[in-house]
């Protein structure tokens, strides 16, 4: 990563490694973000705004501590200067120190490394994935029933990292909770957390539908 970080703090979004996310960018100094990091290293730092944001949006509102670089993979830029871009997910960071001396913002960041996987790990993996690709099987046979291509062999060829990452960004989840599991330090902490959460998720949509039931 470069000395100084682009940063993008947005309220709902959270980017995980080796995850690409869609952009458009139009705010005239998220504009002069983008034009200096294409002329640079092509690297943005994604964040998530605390809670209470709004308040202070035109300034430099809170964020999460923890966030991702991306990396600039596809841009287009419009003919009134906005832009569309695709940025690929590439490693967590802390951020250390932020400097002002731009229109948006920019930060002195440490990289985080995923702890080392022990062999421990690895059991609890085969775990978590198969419980992971057992709570997904009933929502891709939805989809599938609506005349969608979606089938599991898609998340079958994936390796656990990606697996896992993609999820935690594409699915239907809080991003206080997204935010969550990136702050985990391994994977095997991630994944186990996923369960979790789309266990509870299932649970409460269950009671819920009893609930209407009576």
């Amino acid at each position: 990563m470069s000395d100084l970080l682009p940063l993008f703090p947005l309220p709902t979004t959270v980017l995980f490694p080796n995850v690409f996310l869609p952009l458009h960018i139009f705010e005239p100094r998220y504009r002069a973000m983008v034009g200096d990091a294409i002329e640079n290293d092509r690297l943005i730092g994604m964040v998530l705004l605390k809670p209470g944001w709004e308040r202070h949006y035109e300034g430099r509102p809170a964020v999460y501590p923890i966030g991702c670089s991306g990396l600039v993979t596809h841009v287009e830029r419009l003919a009134d200067g906005r832009y569309n871009l695709v940025l690929r997910g590439l490693e967590r960071f802390r951020i250390v120190e932020e400097n002002h001396e731009r229109l948006y913002r920019r930060a002195m960041v440490e990289p985080l490394v995923e702890r080392c996987v022990m062999a421990s790990d690895r059991v609890a993996m085969k775990t978590h994935r198969a419980r992971l690709e057992a709570l997904l099987a009933p929502a891709v046979e939805r989809t599938a029933g609506r005349g969608s291509h979606a089938d599991l062999s898609t998340t079958a060829a994936m390796n656990d990292e990606d697996l896992v990452n993609a999820l935690a960004q594409y699915l239907d989840l809080e991003p206080l909770e997204k935010q969550a599991l990136l702050e985990h330090d391994s994977l095997r902490l991630r994944a186990a957390s996923l369960v979790e959460l789309l266990e509870m998720k299932m649970l409460a949509a269950r009671t819920s539908g009893l609930s209407h039931v009576h």
